[in-house]
């Protein structure tokens, strides 16, 4: 049998260099993928105003109104 220390591994680098790389690998793919999709938008249309986004965002939100009347509003209507 076995022990934990004796399976066979991806490389024969000592662990610490294969982590290493394993990190420099992923550091690089993630950034590759920041710059292609999410570095900067496409058009100068898809930037807003701060101002705009401010006011959306912090603005109290507004009364909902229902949607359809309520089965006890729609009995007192009735008689």
């Amino acid at each position: 049998m076995l022990s934990f220390s004796a399976k066979k591994r991806f490389t024969r680098l000592p662990l610490a260099v294969e982590i290493g790389l394993i990190l420099i690998v992923k550091i690089t793919l993630l950034t590759l993928l920041w710059k292609a999709f999410f570095s900067e938008p496409q058009t100068k249309k898809m930037r807003m105003p701060t101002a705009l986004v401010e006011q959306h965002f912090l603005s109290p939100p507004p009364v909902a109104l229902p949607s359809h009347p309520s089965r006890s509003s729609t009995l007192e209507t009735q008689q």
